[in-house]
C-alpha cells in the first residue's frame, strides 16, 4: 500500500491548513481508518494507533477547554509527540495558538473542517477507502453505458477503442481506455478509473489520440465508475461453440470480487456498440430481477405441458 498524499487530502476534503509552515509535500496518510483522541487525552497511549487520520470532535475540544492551561499544554503535547500524521479538528472547533504551536513543535499538521464530526468521518472514511483500495491495471477500455460500469476486454487490435468510440457517439461516456485501474472499494465492489495521463484519451490506430473530453463534451466522459459487466472480445471461431441462451452466468475474478463475463466472436457486419448496450441493459434487468432466459424457458415448459395435455385428452 503506497499510501495517499496528505496535500490531496486536504484539496479533495476542502480542508484549511492552520498550519501553513509546516512541509506536507512528502507526507502521506497510509491507513483508512480513523481515529478520535478520547482516552489518549486523558494520557492512556496503550494501544494507540497513531498511524491514523486523528480527529479531534466537539467533546474532545471541549474537554481540553475544560482542563486548567498547564495541563491542557501537557495533554496536548503528549497526543502530539506521538508521531501521529494529522490532527483534524471537526465541528467549527478551533485550535488556538498554543495547540498550534506544539504541534509546528512536533511537525504534525492541524486541520480545520466546518463539517460535523459525524460527518466528516463518513466523508473521509469512505474517500479513503477508495484512494488506499488494493489496485490493478489491466488492458481495456471502460464505458459507462446507461449507468451500468462495462469492461470491454480483448487482443490489442480488435475494436475495443471503435467500440468504446461509437458508445461515446451514442450518448454513453468514456472512463479509461487502453489502461484501467481498478480498485476493489468492497468485497462487492469494483471500482475503475484512468490513469491521470491517459485521462480522457482515446487511441485509434490510423488517426492517432484525440480527446473525448474536447470533442464532444464533458458529459461523454466520467471519471470512476464501478465495474458492472465485463465484455470479451475475440475473434469468430466457426468450431468453437457460443452460449446462445444465456441461462447460466459466466463470471471473470479481479481482486477476488468476481464479475459477469461474456465473450463475444467478432466477425464482419456486427455492430459491436449496439450488442455492449444490450448486454447492458440486460445485465440490468436481471439484476431488477427479470431474466429473459428464464422467461423464454418457463414458455416453452408451458407449452410443452400444454400439449402433453391435449394428447392426453
Amino acid at each position: 500500500m503506497k499510501g495517499v498524499e496528505l496535500k490531496k487530502m486536504i484539496q479533495e476534503l476542502r480542508l484549511y491548513n492552520k498550519t501553513p509552515d509546516i512541509d506536507i509535500s512528502k507526507k502521506r496518510i497510509n491507513t483508512p481508518d480513523i481515529n478520535r483522541p478520547a482516552l489518549q487525552l486523558t494520557g492512556y497511549l496503550e494501544h494507540f494507533e497513531n498511524e491514523r487520520v486523528q480527529i479531534i470532535g466537539y467533546v474532545e475540544f471541549t474537554y481540553l477547554l475544560h482542563l486548567e492551561r498547564e495541563e491542557k499544554i501537557k495533554a496536548f503535547e503528549r497526543f502530539v509527540s506521538s508521531k501521529i500524521p494529522c490532527v483534524i479538528f471537526s465541528t467549527k472547533t478551533e485550535p488556538d495558538e498554543e495547540m498550534i504551536a506544539l504541534a509546528e513543535k512536533y511537525d504534525v499538521p492541524v486541520l480545520v473542517t466546518k463539517q460535523t464530526t459525524s460527518t466528516f468521518m463518513a466523508e473521509i472514511i469512505r474517500w479513503l477507502n477508495v484512494q488506499l483500495a488494493p489496485c490493478i491495471s489491466i488492458h481495456g477500455v471502460l464505458v459507462d453505458v446507461y449507468g451500468e460500469g462495462v469492461l470491454i476486454m480483448g487482443e490489442s487490435g480488435i475494436g475495443k477503442s471503435e467500440a468504446a468510440l461509437e458508445l461515446i457517439k451514442r450518448g454513453h461516456r468514456l472512463v479509461s481506455d487502453d489502461v484501467v485501474e481498478i480498485r476493489r472499494v468492497s468485497d462487492v465492489t469494483l471500482v475503475g478509473s484512468a490513469p491521470d495521463i491517459t485521462r480522457h484519451f482515446i487511441e485509434l490506430r490510423g488517426i492517432g489520440i484525440i480527446d473525448v473530453k474536447t470533442l464532444f463534451g464533458v458529459e461523454s466522459v466520467k471519471d470512476t465508475q464501478s465495474i458492472d459487466l465485463v465484455i470479451k472480445l475475440e475473434e469468430w471461431n466457426k468450431d468453437k461453440e457460443y452460449d446462445r441462451l444465456g441461462m447460466e452466468e459466466e463470471y471473470t475474478e479481479f481482486l477476488g470480487n468476481r464479475v459477469v463475463c461474456h465473450s463475444l466472436p467478432i466477425r464482419p457486419g456486427r455492430n459491436l456498440a449496439v450488442i455492449v448496450e444490450s448486454a447492458a441493459v440486460n445485465h440490468r434487468q436481471k439484476k431488477m430481477g427479470y431474466n429473459a432466459a428464464q422467461e423464454l424457458y418457463r414458455r416453452v415448459q408451458e407449452n410443452m405441458s400444454k400439449k402433453r395435455k391435449e394428447e392426453d385428452e
